[in-house]
């Protein structure tokens, strides 16, 4: 039986007045691809909350809706597995940046909220939101097995190594990253699939260089359990879809660096 599957990845433009444009986009791309797993960006229903200093809890609430009304709509996107994250609102009142899992059979599920939260400039993650509980569990959908390490997580490569031994085929990184930085931020993404042995995915938000709300560059990227980089986004390419071999994923696995023991 064939262990093939199509994934794509994106570069939204993260402007309020193209978001619409963007899903219309995204969805025909999609259907035309056939793609089997789809990641999208770190919240990217909204505008990027974290480059005011100080919570907003009206904003934030704002932020949950749009990104519940999205997501209720992602039957019209006609891929049988979405990742991406999303902001919300837990009984005890804390702000979470939650990872989710979409599916048709199972709406949508949240699997592991952002641990890892930078504070600075354009960033101020940690006055907007709390940490989860530092579990990093893998999920699955449409016979992939998925890990996510949410934008600054990625940087932490003991998930990346715990995720191996898990047996992901996915190593999912939605994220909300700056221009200037993009480069760094592949680099890790091929560091992190080769210590995982798993394909990574990252999706990034864009806005123009200069853009007075958010400093958010793109380049997304899907990457071998090698670490090749298989595709990329740019400004005029803001989807790519690769078709993939999860048995990729499984042999390498068995292979350097991953079979040495810690």
């Amino acid at each position: 039986m064939s262990n093939k599957k199509t994934v794509t990845v994106v570069q939204l433009d993260n402007r309020a007045d193209v978001r619409a444009q963007n899903m219309i986009d995204l969805a025909k791309h999609v259907k035309e691809n056939k793609t089997d797993f789809l990641l999208l960006p770190e919240m990217c229903f909204f505008d990027w909350l974290a480059t005011k200093h100080d919570c907003d809890p009206a904003k934030w609430q704002e932020a949950i809706n749009a990104h519940d009304a999205e997501i209720a709509k992602f039957n019209e996107l006609g891929a049988p597995a979405v990742m991406g994250t999303r902001p919300t609102l837990e009984a005890d009142g804390r702000h979470q940046n939650q990872a989710y899992i979409w599916t048709p059979e199972n709406k949508d599920q949240n699997f592991h909220a952002k641990w890892n939260l930078p504070n600075e400039g354009g960033y101020w993650e940690a006055n907007w939101y709390d940490r989860g509980d530092g579990i990093f569990n893998p999920a699955r959908a449409n016979g992939m097995i998925l890990g996510v390490q949410i934008c600054t997580e990625m940087w932490f490569f003991e998930h990346s190594r715990e995720y191996g031994k898990h047996k992901v085929d996915l190593l999912c990184v939605p994220r909300a990253t700056p221009h200037g930085s993009t480069e760094k931020w592949l680099a890790g993404g091929q560091a992190a699939a080769v210590v995982s042995g798993a394909f990574c995915l990252s999706s990034n938000s864009y806005t123009p260089e200069g853009y007075k709300a958010a400093n958010i560059g793109g380049l997304s990227w899907i990457v071998s359990p090698e670490g090749d980089v298989l595709a990329t986004t740019d400004p005029d390419n803001p989807f790519a879809s690769v078709e993939i071999d999860l048995d990729d994923a499984k042999e390498a696995k068995s292979t350097y660096p991953r079979y040495v023991h810690d």
